[in-house]
């Protein structure tokens, strides 16, 4: 079998540990002690002393399926996204804290999200005064994603209602994994319209509340972090082939992936773009395929969305174009392979 166009993967891509701080209060409100489950799992309890420590993106999802394994817990994603919000980010949190309205605080989140993974980003779509802050994975073969997913939506809450106060509700809560058989612990926490199967992990709201001041923000403080936030910026570089492939995992989905569209994000000429990621290796619509398939993999592993549906979603002409794309990247089409990966997930969860 051809190997798929490469997307965004590698065991090296770390996270802070800060929105994952909740899974030992998870494991002891179970009933389980930390530590023993921790450790059983070849994880050091001691990486939870504080929120900017960091984990590898892949060891995190591990994480995950290990307490799930062990509690039988099949919602520990989300007790764990219940307990974090803004102060699990660190400067980035702290910057959004103190921004001076919620739509400066949710852009500052989604500009510096780099800064606490690499192998995830956040999006705010707005029109019809609905706006919609979406988590996506970039990296390919992830594990748990259901439990990522469900405590990501889980802290985005968290999230705007720390900038909006505790007045504010969501419209709905999106999942990009099967609906649950027990669907009664999301209800509690999330207190609105819950949909599963959705093309995306998101809190849908109304657009209104991003022109709302952030409460107690501090002007000077803000001015203080955004210089630190700065001096981290600067060595770092974020790779501007990585900052295309996260702004197009949005693009994609909203079907706004046009080279133009996306060089204006980054106020460029189309043919700027063109030559940066050329000058990287990597051609545009290269870039696009990987994105693609990347989201297509996980449609295809976490939901049970109809074929048909995920090229609707990935704003594919028709279900045929979409397969024969995908039979491109992988060598066969997208119902075999879906049934493949069911195959080697009964598989290992038997050798478990």
């Amino acid at each position: 079998m051809p190997e798929p166009t490469p997307g965004y993967s590698s065991d090296d891509v770390m996270v802070l540990i800060g929105p994952s701080m909740g899974v030992p209060a998870a494991l002891h409100s179970l009933g389980f002690d930390p530590q023993a489950v921790l450790s059983e799992g070849g994880f050091d309890i001691g990486i939870f002393d504080q929120p900017d420590n960091l984990i590898a993106f892949s060891a995190r999802g591990r994480l995950l399926a290990h307490c799930v394994r062990k509690t039988k817990c099949p919602y520990f994603g989300l007790l764990v996204g219940e307990q974090s919000g803004l102060d699990s980010l660190g400067l980035v949190g702290l910057l959004a804290q103190h921004s001076p309205d919620v739509r400066t605080a949710i852009n500052n989140l989604i500009h510096y999200f780099h800064l606490v993974t690499h192998g995830a980003m956040i999006s705010l779509e707005e029109g019809n005064g609905i706006a919609i802050l979406s988590y996506h994975v970039n990296q390919i073969g992830s594990t748990a994603n259901d439990q990522v997913g469900a405590g990501a939506v889980a802290v985005m809450l968290n999230l705007v209602r720390d900038l909006c106060g505790p007045v504010w509700q969501p419209r709905e809560a999106w999942f990009m994994f099967q609906q649950p058989i027990n669907t009664a612990p999301y209800r509690k926490f999330f207190q609105t319209h819950l949909q599963f199967n959705a093309d995306q992990n998101a809190i849908v709201f109304l657009s209104s509340w991003l022109n709302r001041p952030v409460k107690e923000a501090h002007p000077k403080l803000y001015e203080l972090v955004q210089q630190q936030i700065d001096s981290l910026e600067a060595p770092q570089g974020n790779n501007f082939t990585e900052q295309v492939r996260e702004v197009l995992r949005a693009a994609i989905l909203s079907g706004n992936c046009k080279a133009d569209r996306v060089a204006a994000l980054f106020s460029m000429h189309p043919r700027t773009l063109h030559r940066r990621l050329k000058s990287s290796g990597v051609g545009y619509q290269e870039l696009v395929d990987a994105v693609s398939y990347s989201i297509a993999e996980q449609l295809l592993t976490d939901t049970d969305l109809a074929v048909n549906q995920i090229a609707i979603n990935l704003h594919y002409a028709d279900a045929r174009s979409f397969i024969r794309a995908f039979q491109r990247w992988t060598g066969t089409t997208p119902a075999r392979w879906r049934a493949q990966q069911k195959h080697q997930d009964e598989i290992t969860g038997q050798t478990l």
